[in-house]
């Protein structure tokens, strides 16, 4: 087990990227149906007002530091955090290793279309992996019944959920124990990335912490949520004691 660091109520795992690629490895050794957050500014700020959210990421196994403000946070309180394991990137670590641990994942959510060209890509970069099924995230809760049962009958591993914050963590949550996966991850825009729908930042600004305003320059339709940021910043700063 990892330390957790407590930022604005959430526990967060104070953990490296490797030590976060080995918990999940544990987890889907146990079998026991799972959940990972990858918690970033954004998500921490809204679990202060959305109690189910709060909850959720509370009970996950594992929730990384996703951001630069997570990281940020935890040092402002006094904590240690060694560094940043951005969601993407923990999935690309994950998707690497499965052809060799023989493991099954299924990618669900994201605009239609969008699973297949991640399957597709991650097949291209990852020989020999088993993207055992896909999805795309318009449903009704109509439908809801005959996803679970795709997702449980595809035997996967790994379960990644694009589906957005908190959409993708609240569902994971309510049909756990139904999916029955080992480890179930919320990965935001991820498939999105990695289908080329959606472009990441330049290694520079990922290195300088400036990923969020590249994303606000891509998406303008972005920008009412980098308010988040500052409000986030007075928000850890006025809960330091």
């Amino acid at each position: 087990m990892s330390e957790r660091v407590e930022i604005l109520g959430v526990k967060v795992d104070a953990v490296t990227m490797a030590q976060a690629v080995a918990l999940v490895e544990e987890l889907i050794t146990a079998r026991k149906p799972s959940i990972v957050a990858t918690a970033n500014a954004e998500m921490l700020m809204r679990a202060t007002h959305d109690e189910e959210l709060h909850q959720i990421l509370n009970a996950a196994e594992l929730v990384v530091p996703d951001g630069a403000g997570t990281v940020w946070a935890a040092h402002h309180l006094g904590y240690e955090m060694p560094e940043r394991v951005a969601g993407y990137d923990l999935v690309q670590e994950l998707l690497k290793l499965a052809p060799k641990k023989s493991q099954r994942i299924f990618f669900f959510g994201s605009a239609t279309g969008i699973a297949d060209r991640a399957k597709a890509k991650a097949e291209t970069l990852y020989p020999g992996i088993e993207i055992v099924g896909t999805r795309n995230g318009f449903f009704t809760a109509a439908d809801e019944p005959e996803i679970i049962a795709q997702i449980q009958n595809s035997r996967a591993d790994i379960l990644l959920a694009a589906l957005g914050v908190p959409k993708q963590e609240k569902w994971l949550a309510a049909h756990k124990s139904e999916l029955n996966v080992p480890v179930s991850i919320g990965v935001g825009g991820t498939l999105d990335v990695m289908a080329g729908a959606v472009r990441r930042a330049p290694k520079w600004m990922q290195r300088a912490k400036l990923e969020w305003l590249f994303r606000a320059m891509l998406q303008p339709s972005r920008a009412g949520r980098l308010i988040a940021l500052p409000k986030f910043v007075l928000k850890v700063h006025a809960s330091k004691k």
